[in-house]
């Protein structure tokens, strides 16, 4: 199985965050070392348009055999079109056709090998279209409120119930960014990530933090280091 790493040089939230040090390591750097340490993933291709997140990943040990074009680096782009350009360069450069693969986001380092092994072997036994890793939302669905124009806080959903006690809600998940698996011509055609054969990955909240801003970086920090 082939993985995919996307690392565009433009972050907003966190200048330089790719290449910044977490825990002694840049944080490309970590989800290269577990994608590396994964008994199902072959082929490590590291996506970017940065020089210096290109030479760091490679060191870490991923492939970088272009740099990603210009026109898909843009805070517009589609990561999705990333992704593809990787499939697309490998199919002509190694006449080799890649039927799926995997997404791992750098900014979501918790993860480890475990984890994308069984996220590979549910979509390899469900037959699946993607398989996408989440986790449990920290509140009820029915808990959102909303503030109207008036400045009101109303009710998100109509089907909101005081009665009930969140042990008796349906819980809900949310996509925490660590693992994308995906069929390719399905992705390609349909340019969805979700069908109606999509399968979940449940990840634990201390393996799902996602590296947004500075507060983010400090959490993920902690996690990782508080053991020690």
């Amino acid at each position: 199985m082939l993985a995919i790493i996307p690392a565009r040089g433009g972050s907003k939230g966190l200048p330089g965050k790719n290449t910044k040090h977490l825990n002694g390591m840049p944080l490309i750097c970590h989800s290269i070392k577990t994608a590396l340490e994964s008994n199902l993933i072959d082929r490590v291709i590291l996506s970017t348009d940065d020089d210096e997140i290109a030479s760091i990943g490679k060191n870490c040990g991923a492939e970088v055999p272009f740099m990603r074009s210009k026109d898909l680096a843009l805070d517009t782009s589609m990561v999705m079109d990333s992704y593809l350009e990787v499939i697309d360069w490998i199919t002509d450069h190694n006449s080799k056709k890649i039927h799926s693969f995997v997404a791992l986001l750098p900014t979501v380092p918790l993860r480890n090998c475990e984890d994308i092994d069984n996220a590979i072997k549910i979509f390899n036994e469900k037959k699946a279209d993607s398989v996408i890793s989440v986790v449990e939302a920290p509140v009820p669905l029915h808990w959102y409120r909303r503030i109207t124009e008036q400045g009101k806080l109303k009710n998100y959903s109509s089907e909101f119930d005081a009665t009930k006690n969140r042990q008796e809600l349906e819980k809900t998940y949310v996509p925490n960014g660590a693992i994308y698996i995906f069929r390719t011509e399905v992705l390609r055609s349909t340019r969805e990530y979700y069908t109606d054969e999509t399968y979940p990955y449940i990840m634990p909240r201390e393996r799902s933090a996602d590296i947004d801003d500075q507060l983010d970086f400090e959490w993920t920090e902690y996690l990782l280091t508080k053991d020690k």
